[in-house]
Protein backbone atom coordinates (compact mmCIF):
# COMPACT_ATOMS: atom_id res chain seq x y z
CA UNK A 1 0.00 0.00 0.00
CA UNK A 2 1.22 3.62 -1.04
CA UNK A 3 2.15 6.13 2.16
CA UNK A 4 0.08 8.84 2.10
CA UNK A 5 1.11 12.33 1.43
CA UNK A 6 2.34 13.92 4.86
CA UNK A 7 -0.26 16.67 6.44
CA UNK A 8 1.82 20.00 6.33
CA UNK A 9 -0.03 22.87 6.29
CA UNK A 10 2.58 26.09 6.05
CA UNK A 11 1.46 28.83 9.26
CA UNK A 12 -0.12 25.26 10.87
CA UNK A 13 1.54 23.74 14.34
CA UNK A 14 2.40 20.19 14.10
CA UNK A 15 3.74 17.77 16.65
CA UNK A 16 6.60 16.29 15.61
CA UNK A 17 7.55 13.05 16.96
CA UNK A 18 10.95 10.91 16.13
CA UNK A 19 12.03 7.43 17.92
CA UNK A 20 15.28 5.63 17.76
CA UNK A 21 15.59 2.74 15.80
CA UNK A 22 13.92 -0.06 17.85
CA UNK A 23 13.70 2.16 20.61
CA UNK A 24 17.58 2.78 20.95
CA UNK A 25 19.03 5.27 22.97
CA UNK A 26 19.71 8.02 20.98
CA UNK A 27 21.03 10.29 23.66
CA UNK A 28 23.03 9.28 26.00
CA UNK A 29 25.74 12.20 27.21
CA UNK A 30 24.72 15.38 28.21
CA UNK A 31 26.65 16.72 25.48
CA UNK A 32 24.34 14.47 22.85
CA UNK A 33 21.27 16.73 23.92
CA UNK A 34 23.01 19.66 23.36
CA UNK A 35 24.34 18.90 20.26
CA UNK A 36 20.70 18.17 19.02
CA UNK A 37 19.78 21.30 20.36
CA UNK A 38 22.27 23.73 18.53
CA UNK A 39 21.76 21.93 15.02
CA UNK A 40 17.60 22.18 15.55
CA UNK A 41 18.29 25.62 16.09
CA UNK A 42 20.61 26.13 13.17
CA UNK A 43 17.82 23.94 10.82
CA UNK A 44 14.83 25.84 11.75
CA UNK A 45 16.69 29.02 10.91
CA UNK A 46 17.32 27.31 7.63
CA UNK A 47 14.48 26.27 6.69
CA UNK A 48 11.49 28.63 8.26
CA UNK A 49 10.45 26.44 11.29
CA UNK A 50 9.26 27.89 14.96
CA UNK A 51 9.42 25.21 17.47
CA UNK A 52 7.47 26.34 20.37
CA UNK A 53 7.46 22.86 22.81
CA UNK A 54 9.74 20.20 22.63
CA UNK A 55 11.17 17.19 24.92
CA UNK A 56 14.19 15.60 24.24
CA UNK A 57 13.68 12.29 25.78
CA UNK A 58 16.18 9.05 25.99
CA UNK A 59 14.87 7.70 22.86
CA UNK A 60 12.58 9.76 21.20
CA UNK A 61 11.69 13.39 20.68
CA UNK A 62 8.83 15.45 20.29
CA UNK A 63 8.42 18.85 18.37
CA UNK A 64 5.63 21.38 18.22
CA UNK A 65 6.75 23.09 15.31
CA UNK A 66 5.40 26.08 13.07
CA UNK A 67 6.63 25.68 9.41
CA UNK A 68 6.37 28.90 7.08
CA UNK A 69 6.60 26.61 3.95
CA UNK A 70 5.19 23.36 2.76
CA UNK A 71 8.64 21.52 2.56
CA UNK A 72 9.65 23.73 5.89
CA UNK A 73 9.36 20.46 8.15
CA UNK A 74 10.36 17.76 5.83
CA UNK A 75 13.55 19.66 5.10
CA UNK A 76 14.14 20.38 9.24
CA UNK A 77 13.88 16.86 10.13
CA UNK A 78 16.18 16.05 7.22
CA UNK A 79 18.85 18.20 7.98
CA UNK A 80 18.77 17.25 11.93
CA UNK A 81 18.78 13.82 11.25
CA UNK A 82 22.05 13.82 8.94
CA UNK A 83 23.52 16.30 11.80
CA UNK A 84 22.96 14.41 14.23
CA UNK A 85 23.49 10.82 12.72
CA UNK A 86 26.61 11.58 11.57
CA UNK A 87 27.65 13.07 15.04
CA UNK A 88 26.30 10.38 17.12
CA UNK A 89 27.98 7.93 14.87
CA UNK A 90 31.38 9.51 15.13
CA UNK A 91 31.17 9.56 19.03
CA UNK A 92 29.91 6.13 19.52
CA UNK A 93 32.25 4.49 16.87
CA UNK A 94 29.31 3.01 15.07
CA UNK A 95 27.80 2.91 11.61
CA UNK A 96 24.30 2.64 9.97
CA UNK A 97 20.96 4.42 10.53
CA UNK A 98 19.98 5.38 14.08
CA UNK A 99 16.01 6.59 13.56
CA UNK A 100 13.41 4.63 13.23
CA UNK A 101 11.70 5.18 9.67
CA UNK A 102 9.80 8.66 8.80
CA UNK A 103 9.24 11.54 11.62
CA UNK A 104 5.51 11.31 12.80
CA UNK A 105 3.81 14.47 11.90
CA UNK A 106 0.06 16.02 13.01
CA UNK A 107 -1.13 19.29 12.29
CA UNK A 108 -2.63 20.89 15.44
CA UNK A 109 -5.87 22.88 16.07
CA UNK A 110 -4.48 25.57 17.55
CA UNK A 111 -7.76 26.69 19.39
CA UNK A 112 -8.83 23.52 20.70
CA UNK A 113 -5.29 21.42 21.04
CA UNK A 114 -2.00 23.99 21.21
CA UNK A 115 -2.00 24.54 24.81
CA UNK A 116 -2.68 21.04 25.46
CA UNK A 117 -0.19 19.96 23.30
CA UNK A 118 2.42 22.14 24.89
CA UNK A 119 1.35 19.84 28.28
CA UNK A 120 1.68 16.76 26.13
CA UNK A 121 5.29 17.41 25.19
CA UNK A 122 6.64 18.45 28.33
CA UNK A 123 4.85 16.15 30.69
CA UNK A 124 6.58 13.67 28.72
CA UNK A 125 9.25 12.88 31.56
CA UNK A 126 6.59 12.92 34.58
CA UNK A 127 4.67 10.27 32.53
CA UNK A 128 7.81 8.20 32.53
CA UNK A 129 8.10 8.90 35.65
CA UNK A 130 11.59 10.66 35.15
CA UNK A 131 10.69 13.35 37.42
CA UNK A 132 8.02 14.51 39.50
CA UNK A 133 7.20 17.60 37.86
CA UNK A 134 8.23 18.99 34.18
CA UNK A 135 10.42 21.77 35.63
CA UNK A 136 13.16 18.92 36.86
CA UNK A 137 14.01 17.89 33.35
CA UNK A 138 16.41 19.98 31.40
CA UNK A 139 15.73 18.57 28.06
CA UNK A 140 13.01 20.51 27.17
CA UNK A 141 10.57 23.48 26.58
CA UNK A 142 9.12 23.69 30.14
CA UNK A 143 11.81 26.46 31.68
CA UNK A 144 11.13 28.59 29.06
CA UNK A 145 7.42 28.47 28.72
CA UNK A 146 7.00 28.12 32.40
CA UNK A 147 10.07 30.33 34.13
CA UNK A 148 11.00 32.38 31.56
CA UNK A 149 14.49 30.57 31.12
CA UNK A 150 16.07 31.30 28.56
CA UNK A 151 16.38 28.90 25.42
CA UNK A 152 16.79 30.33 22.05
CA UNK A 153 15.56 26.93 20.32
CA UNK A 154 11.92 28.33 21.62
CA UNK A 155 9.89 30.82 19.52
CA UNK A 156 6.68 31.44 21.41
CA UNK A 157 2.97 31.01 19.34
CA UNK A 158 0.70 33.47 19.50
CA UNK A 159 -1.75 31.80 21.63
CA UNK A 160 0.86 31.84 23.93
CA UNK A 161 1.19 35.28 23.76
CA UNK A 162 -2.04 36.08 24.66
CA UNK A 163 -2.05 34.04 27.98
CA UNK A 164 -0.79 37.09 29.84
CA UNK A 165 -0.02 41.06 28.84
CA UNK A 166 3.98 40.76 29.93
CA UNK A 167 5.68 37.79 30.26
CA UNK A 168 5.60 36.65 33.78
CA UNK A 169 2.01 36.99 33.76
CA UNK A 170 2.03 34.44 30.55
CA UNK A 171 4.60 32.35 32.40
CA UNK A 172 2.40 32.38 35.73
CA UNK A 173 -0.76 31.51 33.70
CA UNK A 174 1.25 28.50 31.89
CA UNK A 175 2.28 27.12 35.03
CA UNK A 176 -1.00 27.24 36.16
CA UNK A 177 -2.25 25.03 33.15
CA UNK A 178 -0.23 22.00 34.65
CA UNK A 179 -2.27 22.11 37.54
CA UNK A 180 -4.45 19.57 36.48
CA UNK A 181 -4.31 16.84 34.52
CA UNK A 182 -4.85 16.21 30.62
CA UNK A 183 -8.05 14.54 29.62
CA UNK A 184 -7.01 11.43 28.82
CA UNK A 185 -9.53 11.34 25.78
CA UNK A 186 -6.77 14.27 24.36
CA UNK A 187 -4.04 12.31 25.58
CA UNK A 188 -5.40 9.86 23.17
CA UNK A 189 -6.27 11.88 20.51
CA UNK A 190 -2.92 13.90 20.45
CA UNK A 191 -1.01 9.74 20.78
CA UNK A 192 -2.86 8.41 17.98
CA UNK A 193 -3.22 11.26 15.24
CA UNK A 194 0.31 11.84 15.66
CA UNK A 195 1.19 8.05 14.62
CA UNK A 196 -1.26 7.91 12.51
CA UNK A 197 -0.69 11.06 10.73
CA UNK A 198 -4.20 12.54 11.21
CA UNK A 199 -4.50 15.71 11.88
CA UNK A 200 -5.41 16.50 15.49
CA UNK A 201 -8.87 18.74 16.02
CA UNK A 202 -12.47 18.63 15.85
CA UNK A 203 -14.47 18.30 12.46
CA UNK A 204 -14.65 21.18 11.83
CA UNK A 205 -10.80 21.68 11.95
CA UNK A 206 -10.35 18.14 9.91
CA UNK A 207 -12.42 19.37 7.40
CA UNK A 208 -10.42 22.66 6.69
CA UNK A 209 -7.24 20.46 6.58
CA UNK A 210 -9.00 18.15 3.84
CA UNK A 211 -9.83 21.23 1.86
CA UNK A 212 -6.56 22.53 2.09
CA UNK A 213 -4.44 19.51 1.84
CA UNK A 214 -6.49 17.42 -0.73
CA UNK A 215 -5.82 14.82 2.01
CA UNK A 216 -8.22 12.84 4.10
CA UNK A 217 -7.32 14.27 7.40
CA UNK A 218 -8.64 11.28 9.49
CA UNK A 219 -9.57 7.53 9.34
CA UNK A 220 -12.47 6.62 7.08
CA UNK A 221 -15.47 4.71 8.39
CA UNK A 222 -15.22 0.98 7.64
CA UNK A 223 -17.24 0.43 3.84
CA UNK A 224 -15.37 3.70 2.71
CA UNK A 225 -18.59 6.02 4.02
CA UNK A 226 -18.09 9.57 4.53
CA UNK A 227 -17.82 11.49 8.37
Amino acid sequence: MARLKRLVLPGQPHHVIVRGNNRQAVFIADEDYRFYLDKLIESCEKHMCAVHSYVLMTNHVHLLVTPKKEDGLSKLMQMIGRFYVQYFNHCYRRTGGLWDGRFKSAPVDSEHYLLTCYRYIELNPVRAGMVDHPAEYPWSSYRANGLGAEDKVVGAHPIYQQLGGDSQQRQRVYRALFDSCIDPKDELEIRFNTNKSWAIGDDRFKEQIEQATARAASPRPRGGGSR
